[in-house]
């Protein structure tokens, strides 16, 4: 790769989630925004080698995109609405032709990630949709990646894909940041989405590998986004939270390196090198969570955060301040009610007060039956009971968890637990 060659492949790397939301904004039609900035980087690779590369390359090729937007849709430009849009985009556009460039060099580009975010994370779309399309449009993930991430064919997430740009674009849905009198209930779809991209690469759902490292590090860049634009907007009340996101997924992502062996194989938290733990994002993710809780309007992530502090401040696992953890999961329970926190309070406790204490709270029966499916439900009532000298206990519970366990790295520790018993 020449070095032309290299500036182009940066400049798309690094800006092409701005360019790509500034074109949408414009053009409202995801699909001639991703054709456009498509022919403006070949054009880029074309021109630059002959004439330089602009002063400012992102403002280069979004000025360049918007003329291609122009050009395709005169070329299909049959219904009213499209014409409509011409026509706007015409009125918008000050360059009278490409060559011009002193002005493209300059010309700022307005930061539209934020109103693209709510765009993408619409209830009106489905949140598998919601999921595969931020992760497409500002994630920079390509179609094969995503389809490869979350295990589905590829034609199976090109529909889903195109059915979702489509909906947006045939629907009407605006592009924009939400009214303040909706905003709370739509900055949490925000949220939730990222937080599921988080922990489908922190944990994958099924597959031969237990992390999945493109898509954590997309979610914390793109949570890292959301907290900057949020805050650039003054939407003082959802920061908060915003922040608190961030810290946790930064907490959490610190114990990465360690969580996974030699082989490939699961290692738990309490058996974990902690001098592997990622210290840069630990100190992050404190001065952050200590940020958001200063602004004294907590919410869910933060007491999250707070729950991943406590574990990434303990030195050694025994000095972990386990009741702290149990009163933080209650906390949650109160803000967020669900048998999951249940489930992790329970473990809490367990580590605080004794394996009985843990097993009692577990096999409550309308706990039992809201988990049954759910594998880690019944790998942590084993592990309690491993803990209790209850062994045969232990090992119908293992059992269990491995036959609804899809990872095969998750699976494999399992077999691990159940040979140990025998």
């Amino acid at each position: 790769m020449d070095a032309i060659q290299r500036i182009v492949a940066d400049t798309f790397h690094q800006e092409a989630d701005r360019i790509l939301a500034s074109l949408i904004s414009s053009v409202r039609d995801f699909e001639l925004a991703e054709d456009a900035l498509q022919d403006a980087m070949l054009v880029a690779l074309e021109r630059w080698p002959l004439e330089g590369v602009p002063r400012n390359p992102s403002a280069w090729i979004t000025t360049t995109a918007r003329h291609k937007a122009i050009d395709r849709l005169r070329r299909v430009s049959t219904l009213a609405r499209k014409q409509a849009l011409l026509q706007e985009l015409a009125e918008q556009d000050v360059q009278s032709a490409p060559e011009e460039t002193a002005e493209m060099e300059d010309r700022a580009i307005p930061d539209e990630r934020l109103k693209l975010m709510f765009t993408c994370c619409h209830p009106a779309l489905a949140l598998e949709s919601q999921v595969a399309l931020t992760l497409h449009t500002l994630g920079g993930l390509s179609t094969p990646e995503i389809a490869n991430a979350f295990l589905v064919p590829l034609a199976t997430m090109a529909q889903r894909l195109v059915r979702a740009k489509r909906k947006i674009r045939d629907a009407g849905i605006p592009y924009r940041v939400p009214p303040t009198e909706v905003l709370g209930e739509r900055v949490e779809a925000v949220f939730y989405v990222l937080y599921l991209v988080f922990n489908e690469g922190y944990t994958a759902t099924s597959g031969n590998e237990l992390i999945r490292r493109e898509l954590c590090d997309e979610a914390i860049r793109l949570a890292r986004v959301l907290a900057t634009l949020l805050t650039q907007e003054a939407l003082l009340d959802e920061v908060p939270e915003a922040l608190g996101l961030l810290a946790l997924l930064l907490l959490i992502d610190s114990r990465r390196k360690s969580r996974v062996g030699s082989e490939g194989e699961l290692v738990l938290l309490e058996e974990q090198d902690r001098s592997l733990w990622n210290q840069a994002e630990i100190q992050e993710g404190l001065t952050l969570l200590e940020r958001a809780l200063h602004m004294r309007r907590p919410g869910p992530y933060q007491i999250q955060a707070a729950i991943s502090a406590l574990h990434a401040q303990a030195t050694r696992p025994e000095v972990t301040d386990w009741p702290q953890i149990a009163a933080l999961y209650a906390e949650l329970m109160r803000m967020t009610p669900s048998p999951v926190i249940e489930l992790n309070r329970a473990v809490a406790i367990a580590m605080a007060d004794g394996p009985l204490r843990g097993l009692a709270l577990l096999d409550r029966p309308e706990l039992v039956m809201a988990l049954r499916g759910y594998h880690l439900f019944h790998a942590a009532r084993a592990d309690l009971l491993r803990r209790a000298g209850r062994l045969k206990e232990a090992s119908s519970a293992y059992t269990h968890a491995l036959s609804l366990c899809q990872n095969e790295r998750e699976r494999a520790f399992l077999r691990r637990r159940l040979e140990e018993l025998m």
